[in-house]
């Protein structure tokens, strides 16, 4: 099972987002499971979760894992294939973000639109990258700082601009025939309080 995986169909996008196919996902997520077993956690006959489940199968968001034999009764185990799920902009490619459209570094929407991007690209990079067997070179950070005053964050952002502006300057090969570009995004947000918890219905 993958730690996450990218939807870039639109109608496994429309797939997964059903509440009761979500529900189904997130108890696969935590091991293989047949419809009947399912039924019980989800509190729906086992006609009803099959018929989910094989939506989910033909998108290629649950597989079979095996089967066991229940009295007379084969039960096919399935089982997700990823811990979680994100749904990429191509999925809604006729109105996806475009930042190029305009540039505002203190914009919150243009940073939600730098961010579409960047599932829209990593995703299809991963995609390419499992189809052709091969590892994908790429690099993050994270963390958190809590500024002492807007001046603060006003001023280290000042200097993480001119400090990555500066690593940009030195890095770069533009003339490097055999190079590769890369694209760099760095953001500065508020951190969620609390951060949010879908509730899925049955």
């Amino acid at each position: 099972m993958l730690d996450v995986t990218v939807i870039e169909d639109p109608e496994a996008a429309a797939v997964s987002l059903d509440p009761i196919r979500a529900r189904l996902l997130a108890e696969l997520a935590g091991g293989p499971a047949s419809a009947t077993m399912l039924a019980g956690k989800v509190g729906l006959p086992r006609q009803k979760v099959n018929y989910h489940l094989k939506a989910l199968e033909r998108h290629g968001l649950v597989e079979l894992d095996g089967e066991r034999r229940k009295g007379n009764v084969t039960e096919r185990m399935m089982r997700a294939t990823a811990a979680s799920y994100v749904i990429s902009p191509l999925a809604l490619a006729a109105v996806q973000p475009d930042p190029d459209r305009f540039r505002d570094q203190l914009s919150a929407r243009w940073l939600l639109a730098l961010g579409a991007r960047l599932v829209r690209d990593v995703g299809s990079l991963i995609t390419g990258a499992t189809k052709a067997h091969q590892r994908l070179a790429t690099y993050a950070l994270d963390g958190e700082v809590r500024f002492a005053s807007a001046a603060d964050r006003a001023a280290f952002i000042q200097e993480l601009t001119a400090g990555v502006s500066a690593l940009i300057r030195k890095y770069d090969a533009g003339d490097a025939e055999e190079g590769r570009d890369h694209r760099i995004v760095v953001a500065v947000h508020p951190t969620l309080k609390t951060p949010p918890t879908p509730e899925l219905d049955q």
